[in-house]
């Protein structure tokens, strides 16, 4: 999945306009207006890295002059300590874009971080890990690049993108067969042809999936010897469809659900629980400085120490 411009775009306005950016008085009435800075992004543990062209966003949007020079590309394992970007242009802007910067992308490294976890523990069984749309309000795009640079795989982006039959459909339309049955007439009457999915929760429920020869089935919360039965029914009568498992799924018990022979599993902890990777912004003047941490130097130079806070 790649980024479109606009959504950046769309996401960073959102942002800056939250944090009132164009009315940073404490920036403002601080720092003065000719002061230049060479800004760098540290990681301060180790993860995989999401979000750099969303921090070029930021800084675009403020200022025009600032320039960001990434050190590593999305998707990237880093360590403790090892730089991600340098930022350089005027102090107030560099500071003034800083927290909208690193929420984004300690936010989005965060998700890929998680992500690649689980793609580990995985190993070799031919599975693919797929996201939700457990996302961010807004945010679903960035979230869901995010969990491609882990290693990941997307699901259906939007409502619009696929039928998928969960638990409250199946109930208000009256069980599998006649939901599946209407989404049918509905596809054959607008002329639009998309895969479907349903969500079972019970052996019987998965057999009757089958039997609609529906693309997908979403095996809720079984258990592994379930999913296994599943699995030997569907190999037995050659439905051809493929299976997905879902529902409090960890990184202690997902080999073991991918071993039980699923083509997909979903986990929406990925983007809902994932914690936000520690990184931090260090800024300086151009000009000479001890980098020590201090306020001021001796010969007049200034060292601002500028780090992920909850401010």
């Amino acid at each position: 999945m790649n980024l479109a411009i606009e959504t950046i775009r769309a996401a960073v306005r959102a942002a800056l306009a939250e944090d009132h950016a164009e009315s940073d008085v404490t920036t403002e009435w601080s720092v003065p207006s000719d002061v230049r800075v060479e800004a760098v992004m540290i990681a301060k543990q180790a993860g995989r890295v999401a979000g750099l062209p969303v921090v070029e966003g930021v800084y675009d949007a403020i200022d025009a002059s600032i320039t960001v020079r990434a050190a590593v590309g999305d998707g990237d394992e880093v360590r403790a300590g090892q730089v991600l970007a340098w930022v350089s242009g005027p102090a107030r802007s560099i500071i003034t874009g800083e927290r909208a910067a690193l929420n984004f992308v300690q936010r989005m490294s965060g998700i890929a971080t998680l992500t690649s976890a689980f793609v580990t523990a995985i190993g070799d069984h031919d599975v693919k890990l797929l996201d939700t749309r457990k996302t961010a309000p807004g945010l679903r795009a960035l979230d869901k690049y995010a969990v491609t640079c882990g290693g990941g795989t997307n699901h259906r982006l939007d409502l619009n993108a696929m039928v998928l039959l969960k638990e409250n459909h199946l109930a208000a339309a009256g069980g599998v067969r006649p939901a599946v049955q209407s989404v049918r007439d509905g596809m054959a009457a607008t002329g639009r042809h998309l895969a479907v999915e349903v969500e079972v929760t019970t052996l019987a429920e998965a057999y009757e999936a089958m039997d609609c020869q529906v693309e997908w089935i979403m095996l809720d919360n079984m258990s592994v010897d379930v999913m296994r039965s599943v699995v030997e029914q569907r190999d037995a009568s050659g439905s051809g469809c493929r299976l997905e498992a879902s529902g409090t799924i960890g990184l202690e018990t997902v080999a073991d659900i991918a071993a039980s022979g699923v083509d997909a599993l979903s986990v929406g902890a990925l983007t809902h629980s994932a914690p936000a990777l520690d990184i931090s912004l260090l800024i300086s003047p151009f000009e000479q400085s001890d980098h020590r941490g201090g306020r001021s130097t001796a010969n007049g130079s200034v060292t601002v120490s500028s780090r992920a806070t909850n401010l």
